[in-house]
């Protein structure tokens, strides 16, 4: 096996943990060392090539993965947590994790496949999606599909990082910084520690998840939740008073645009200075987006038509199934702070509920 490990000094190190069929291609898990033993930062996909990474990861480092004291999760998504009840059964390790990704953890492991598939069901169709769409979700309503969602067996952590907490990691300080919007409970973690290189102007590195990659916009969406009763999103669900993911995001952007690190060590791509300039061009880009929007929301539209009229990575067409789940999310999102703002409305009696820009 090629390991991918990174020594970033001072007790920092990087294992490329491989994300199967993704072209993001692997997460980069984090190992801090401490006077308590070894620390990984996130984990990576529950597969067992990415086991064997990771494992062979923490061997190069000089560890066992016995030796490994605790497991800081930066959220909960699959690519980074998926490995963490493995870790803990082999090393005895603690699990921690901001209290919103436990509980989004708590509802994946009790919620059943169907619940999943009404939640979606209703939730695309309050968009406006068409039924050659929506199809493939009935057949698997009505057949059991959806037995194989990722997350099932994720782990619950053990105990939990709060917002500006500096965290019991003996001869470290690191301390966690609540980034919401790309989940509801991201953290960041910033090691308060001179940088043994000094690359660049700034203090210490920040360990930063998903919240800040050097080349990726991160996906920001709707925050998923089904509860037991699958319900179809209303009115209500879009209007000023709802949560506002990309809201979230941009005010956590400014957080750490003002924390100011050295270095970011991200969960994805490479490490990177100018934490600034990266935070600037990433609240440009979503400006930006949202002006296109409103352009767009000239016409009324429903959240599917707005989708298929953005711009992706693609043209709407070569984009796969399941993204655009994903992209309908996301446009939702940038709906929402729109509404917030009082950029755009509802159009009174639509059904499905169109919007309009004001």
């Amino acid at each position: 096996m090629n390991t991918q490990v990174t020594d970033h000094k001072g007790g920092v190190w990087s294992i490329a943990v491989p994300i199967p069929d993704n072209p993001l291609g692997h997460t980069l898990v984090h190992l801090l060392e401490t006077d308590r033993g070894p620390v990984l930062i996130d984990t990576g996909w529950d597969d067992p090539d990415s086991w064997d990474a990771l494992v062979a990861g923490v061997t190069a480092c000089g560890f066992d993965v016995t030796d490994l004291h605790g497991v800081l999760i930066t959220h909960h998504h699959p690519d980074h947590h998926g490995l963490s009840a493995k870790v803990r059964e082999a090393s005895g390790a603690w699990i921690a994790m901001h209290a919103a990704d436990a509980e989004a953890v708590r509802r994946t492991r009790e919620a059943e496949p169907e619940q999943w598939l009404d939640y979606l069901l209703a939730k695309l169709s309050a968009a406006g999606a068409p039924d050659d769409h929506l199809a493939p979700l009935r057949k698997a309503r009505a057949t059991g599909g959806g037995r194989k969602l990722p997350g099932r067996r994720a782990a619950l952590p053990d105990r939990g990082i709060g917002p500006g907490e500096l965290l019991d990691l003996p001869g470290r300080r690191v301390r966690a910084i609540w980034t919401p919007g790309h989940t509801p409970g991201h953290v960041c973690l910033h090691l308060e520690e001179a940088h043994p290189s000094a690359p660049a102007p700034g203090f210490g590195r920040l360990f930063s998840g998903d919240h800040l990659l050097p080349g990726i916009t991160p996906h920001i969406g709707l925050y998923e939740a089904p509860d037991g009763e699958a319900r179809p999103p209303g009115p209500h669900d879009l209007d000023s008073s709802a949560e506002d993911p990309l809201g979230d995001y941009l005010d956590s952007l400014e957080r750490v645009g003002r924390l100011a690190p050295a270095e970011v060590l991200p969960a994805h791509q490479h490490a990177f200075t100018d934490a600034g300039g990266r935070v600037r061009a990433l609240i440009a880009h979503h400006e930006e987006r949202l002006a296109r929007l409103r352009v767009l929301l000239q016409e009324p539209r429903t959240v599917w038509q707005l989708a298929t009229a953005m711009e992706w990575n693609r043209p709407w067409e070569q984009i796969p199934y399941g993204s655009r789940n994903i992209a309908i999310s996301e446009a939702e999102a940038h709906l929402r702070r729109l509404v917030k703002q009082g950029r755009a409305e509802r159009v009174p009696g639509s059904d499905p509920v169109r919007y309009q820009a004001v």
